[in-house]
């Protein structure tokens, strides 16, 4: 080649899901230019699954929670511009945006790399700053395109050859806390486990409660069950717990760290979730199978996709209505209420039959 590819730069922020769908475009590109050198920039609060990953050889890391939190301002500016002069001094041969957002764009420009590419569709005047822009003809939150394979129209434009969408995660076996562990490995063995991480972000992403509840009394006599969330999250859980009363359900919210929910998902054998970053950890360890709920997003475009995942999406004429809270006046939260706990419950018979 005359002008060989060495550096490359990845700019995907956030959000931790979306974090995870841009890894097997990085991975293709690292099987395609294995000697060239991939860098990230990412920001904390998706990070763990970039640091010290084997496919990205720097990370430069936006400590955005510890700058929401200073009240001096100027010095999260000096922190931002110390980032950026790191990454000016690089001269990348390709600087890619995934994020496709003003804050991703404008580091993109600031970068000096010599290939400066993104895709088409994408908010906020996002190609601004791009020297290549792909024409999938799609925009970016097109409700029918997996986005997986949207950012590997990345990796094709490139001339990556071996397209396979595979994950590469960092092996958090030696992080993880005794308390997890001793969990885990005090279950009863002659029964399965089933995780249910019943919480994200979004309220609009979440399954109604008498769902959750009906499901867990169905199966907690038969197989271990574990539910985990954010610390955030224990209010929704400790709800769920109250109505199924039974001590052998085991509560690990607020107690695990993402490091701590990749080690127990590759133990389980069933993930139970809405749309969800503990869903996104879950597909790329490839380990348990996953039941997926949709109803606010499109399975379409961020379900797990494979034989041993099944998405459940409600079939309310207002989904997938791709918004954070439900903006109807009558009948709100409707395609909560949509997909039945009966099919769940029938569902996991056939997956753990």
């Amino acid at each position: 080649m005359n002008n060989p590819i060495k550096k490359i730069l990845i700019i995907r922020l956030s959000a931790l899901g979306d974090t995870i769908h841009t890894i097997p475009m990085v991975y293709a590109l690292k099987k395609e230019y294995p000697n060239a050198n991939i860098d990230w920039v990412v920001e904390d609060k998706a990070s763990e699954f970039i640091i010290n990953n084997p496919i990205i050889n720097k990370v430069y890391e936006i400590p955005r929670n510890k700058w929401k939190k200073n009240i001096n301002k100027i010095k999260n500016i000096k922190e931002y511009i110390e980032i950026i002069k790191l990454i000016r001094n690089e001269n990348y041969d390709i600087v890619i945006d995934t994020q496709q957002l003003l804050k991703s764009s404008i580091i993109m420009g600031l970068s000096k790399g010599k290939r400066k590419i993104t895709l088409d569709g994408g908010r906020e005047f996002s190609g601004f700053f791009a020297n290549e822009i792909i024409n999938t003809g799609r925009k970016q939150f097109d409700i029918n395109y997996h986005v997986v394979k949207r950012n590997m129209e990345i990796a094709k434009y490139l001339g990556c050859k071996d397209l396979k969408e595979e994950f590469i995660i960092p092996n958090f076996s030696e992080k993880i806390s005794e308390e997890i562990k001793n969990t885990i490995e005090t279950a009863d063995k002659t029964k399965k486990i089933i995780v249910i991480a019943p919480a994200t972000t979004w309220t609009n992403k979440h399954w109604i409660i008498t769902g959750w509840v009906e499901v867990i009394n169905e199966f907690k006599d038969k197989y271990n069950i574990i539910l985990t969330g954010s610390e955030k999250e224990k209010g929704l859980i400790q709800q769920i717990l109250a109505k199924t009363n039974d001590s052998r359900i085991i509560d690990l919210s607020g107690k695990t760290t993402l490091k701590d929910l990749t080690y127990i998902f590759n133990k389980s054998d069933l993930v139970i979730t809405p749309d969800s970053g503990s869903c996104h950890i879950a597909w790329a360890t490839g380990h348990p199978k996953i039941i997926s709920l949709f109803f606010a997003t499109s399975a379409n475009r961020t379900a797990p996709y494979g034989e041993k995942y099944i998405a459940v999406s409600s079939r309310s004429s207002c989904s997938p209505c791709m918004k954070k809270h439900c903006r109807l006046k009558t009948n709100k939260n409707l395609c909560r209420e949509n997909i039945q706990s009966e099919k769940i419950i029938n569902i996991v018979k056939k997956v753990l039959q």
